[in-house]
């Protein structure tokens, strides 16, 4: 039995791996079981978990076993400082119950935690306030986008309509927003109008004479032949 790394240092917060390999020379198909266990400050060893060696995976709130046979794996999750110390496992078989083969120690250190500098923030600081500025900037370049687009489907839909190119279409359209409609009101005023009558007295018409057709007879005389003189 195995283990594996002999020692591993990590920061608070982080998760710690082992590994523990099992080789049996005369394996028939026996069942056993894999303990893990923990000493600190050279004190008694202390039972953390168990998985035997058909289960795939065990997990507690604190530790995760997973079994790859020959290979068992085991994860401490959320180190904290007090989980410094050493880890072993221990490899039982039932067909021997007091037999238990032990891997060697390996040492776990666990550091505290990465302290951000005060430098550092400002530049976070920073940083984000540009990633939120590229962001409005990127809004306000989309919302004027659907803007234009918006205006010029309608001008061409005027267009289409009213078959005023699109830059009369638009003069029209601002001249509209520019200035209000007038609406025009015809009045009609009624008057009365009186006409005076000539007090002179009113001539006669005049009579124009018939006009007379005279006819005339015109007799032209009888010619008498010359005789010839002798």
């Amino acid at each position: 039995v195995t283990i594996s790394p002999a020692v591993l240092t990590l920061p608070e917060g982080d998760k710690a791996t082992f590994f523990c390999n099992i080789s049996m020379e005369n394996d028939s198909g026996s069942e056993y079981s894999l303990n893990w266990y923990r000493e600190t400050n050279n004190s008694q060893a202390q039972k953390t978990a168990e998985i035997s060696r058909y289960k795939p995976m065990t997990e507690t709130e604190k530790y995760r076993l997973i079994n790859h046979p020959p290979v068992f794996e085991i994860e401490i999750l959320n180190l904290h400082r007090n989980d410094s110390g050493s880890y072993y496992c221990g490899l039982i078989t039932f067909f021997e119950p007091d037999k238990v083969v032990e891997s060697s120690r390996s040492q776990l250190i666990v550091t505290a935690a990465p302290q951000m500098n005060a430098t550092d923030e400002p530049e976070m600081e920073e940083g984000s306030s540009s990633e939120h500025v590229k962001a409005m900037l990127l809004g306000i370049l989309l919302l004027a986008g659907v803007a234009v687009l918006l205006i010029f489907g309608y001008l061409v839909l005027m267009y289409r309509r009213g078959g005023m190119t699109p830059l009369e279409a638009m003069q029209t359209q601002f001249g509209a927003w520019e200035k209000p409609p007038v609406v025009s009101i015809s009045t009609v005023d009624y008057g009365v109008l009186e006409f005076q009558r000539d007090q002179h007295t009113p001539a006669p018409p005049k009579t124009w004479p018939v006009e007379q057709t005279e006819y005339a007879t015109i007799i032209f005389p009888e010619e008498k032949p010359v005789t010839p003189e002798r």
